[in-house]
């Protein structure tokens, strides 16, 4: 460990790497030794067997895709594939967010029954759909699941289940994406018909698909580690140099320079302008710009995503405004319950997330657009596990509900909304709650001083990259620090802005929707914990902090 830099060594050991040669595999990703044969993957040699039958055959495939930023670049990888060997004879299902929801369903299966499918392989989705499948082996449809999500107690009768979850997989790899799972897929495929010598693909080609997976794989918040860090490592470097022209317009409408995109850019720009297509719109126009042969097409369909995401913006900004009215700043009870007619189910889920930070309580906030019943989404502020806290709910409280111990969804009957806030209230009340006393809500990897913001560190922490789920952003501690300048900004003045100095040296500081947390006394002195990040909107580019929480003194 000698021989790696003191602040990317203290990193690496926060992140439990000690030894010399992990740390080495760790910060240099390699391509051909960091990842696994798929055909470890049980199910994966009857997949690739069943798919060239298929072809030869010239059966209709359709792909089952999941309407959202892991499902959709899933199932256009899988349609690069049929591109790629000259394969015509498939189709796309995305299905509708609102109108038909998640998973397969028994609709859309018999309308590919009309079209003429003989096989469909699911992206993202299936591993729970045991009627769908049901029903598609009725009409003589095989069907091969290729999902990331928890199996339950029964496996669908599908023809093959690629899914390293499932029960007796000895895959040592645990955590792919959807489309890092199709993707697997695809590179099996690849090398079972350069095997046989059926097809005539470079070697390498599937290297090419990395700029979907690696975006899917970021955007999923799946754990950036192992067979994950490598596929987010190189996707990003093909991201960087993509020739898909939905993918060049979606960047453009985003202001995104190709040449510094980075994680972030897919989570914050690339990836909700995606989910918009189904939140706001249809999910096929996502699917319709990412597969754009040309520019032509591909421009007016990333203006729609653009339009479609703005409006994504001004409904939650206004759902927040709403809720703020009308409770205040200081609300009494123990969670919050929001909801409205006019409200649409597809964003519920971000307005209760920015609920919770705003707030610091549980949040269930529910919409009735577009639906019989009222949806919604739930988050825990971390002191419960919000699906258990459903649980607890007297029977009938729900129409339905699931998902984990951060976050959920549930519907409930119309006219029994006005008693979910007591309801859950008193289940809060109640609940066995998550032991968070002494623990910080944010822990710093170290304490440095702002001279130490400079170029040189900074390529020492992006040696760490890319950051997300399982490998966070290096997070520091600035103490004692003066505020020189302070002024709020942005169309609702939501953001903050400081300028800040420590013994000499001067550095930009911002904290984005910063709630609370608003403009700060010119010499006043206090303490941060922040980010270092690469600011590309100033030219040059310069480096300045990205604030998580300000500590007055």
């Amino acid at each position: 460990m000698d021989s790696i830099p003191a602040l990317a060594r203290l990193l690496l050991e926060k992140r439990g790497i000690t030894g010399k040669d992990e740390a080495l595999k760790f910060l240099y990703p390699d391509y051909e030794r960091d990842l696994l044969d798929p055909f470890l993957m049980d199910g994966m040699e009857r997949a690739v067997k069943r798919i060239f039958k298929a072809i030869k055959k010239k059966e209709r495939v359709a792909i089952w895709g999941d309407y959202d930023c892991d499902g959709i670049p899933g199932s256009v990888i899988l349609g690069d594939f049929f591109k790629k060997i000259g394969y015509k004879n498939y189709t796309h299902y995305i299905p509708h967010r609102h109108k038909e929801g998640y998973g397969m369903n028994c609709k859309g299966i018999d309308l590919l029954a009309k079209e003429g499918s003989k096989l469909i392989i699911t992206v993202d989705s299936g591993i729970t759909d045991l009627d769908s499948v049901e029903h598609s082996n009725s009409l003589n449809i095989d069907v091969i699941i290729t999902d990331h999500h928890l199996p339950g107690e029964k496996l669908p009768d599908a023809y093959a289940i690629i899914n390293n979850k499932k029960a007796g997989d000895n895959y040592e790899f645990k955590f792919l994406s959807g489309s890092g799972t199709v993707w697997k897929l695809v590179c099996a495929l690849f090398l079972w018909g350069r095997k046989k010598k059926i097809l005539d693909v470079p070697l390498g080609f599937e290297k090419w698909l990395l700029d979907l997976a690696g975006l899917a794989t970021i955007a999923d918040m799946v754990p950036l580690v192992g067979e994950n860090r490598v596929i987010a490592y190189y996707g990003l470097k093909v991201l960087q140099q993509t020739k898909r022209p939905g993918l060049r317009a979606l960047l453009a409408k985003a202001r995104v320079n190709l040449r510094d995109l980075s994680e972030e850019d897919v989570g914050f720009s690339i990836g909700p302008r995606i989910n918009a297509a189904s939140r706001m719109g249809e999910p096929i126009d996502a699917l319709r710009l990412l597969s754009a042969d040309d520019i032509s097409t591909a421009e007016p369909l990333a203006e729609h995503l653009e339009k479609l995401n703005n409006s994504r913006k001004s409904s939650v900004a206004k759902m927040i405004e709403e809720v703020e009215q009308l409770l205040g700043e200081s609300p009494t009870s123990s969670v919050i319950v929001a909801g409205s007619e006019n409200w649409s189910p597809g964003v519920v889920g971000l307005a209760a997330s920015r609920i919770v930070e705003r707030y610091g309580k549980s949040a269930f906030v529910w919409g009735g657009l577009e639906s019989e019943e009222l949806r919604g989404s739930c988050r825990s502020d971390g002191t419960v596990n919000i699906v258990a806290l459903m649980a607890s709910a007297p029977a009938g409280t729900f129409a339905g509900f699931g998902g984990h111990e951060a976050a959920g969804g549930f519907s409930v009957a119309r006219g029994t909304e006005n008693k979910l806030l007591e309801i859950m209230s008193l289940a809060y009340d109640v609940s066995e709650k998550i032991d968070t006393q002494g623990a910080k809500k944010s822990s710093p990897d170290t304490t440095l001083y702002v001279e130490d913001v400079n170029w040189n560190n900074y390529k020492l922490i992006q040696m760490l990259a890319p950051f997300g789920m399982g490998n966070p952003k290096p997070l520091f501690l600035f103490e004692d620090i003066v505020v020189e300048n302070s002024r709020m900004f942005g169309k609702m003045n939501e953001h903050l802005e400081l300028t800040l100095s420590q013994n000499g040296s001067l550095v930009k500081a911002i904290k984005f929707f910063a709630g609370r947390e608003r403009a700060q006394r010119s010499g006043a002195r206090i303490s941060l914990l922040a980010h270092i990040e690469k600011d590309t909107f100033r030219h040059p580019a310069t480096l300045r902090l990205k604030i998580v929480e300000i500590i007055e003194r």
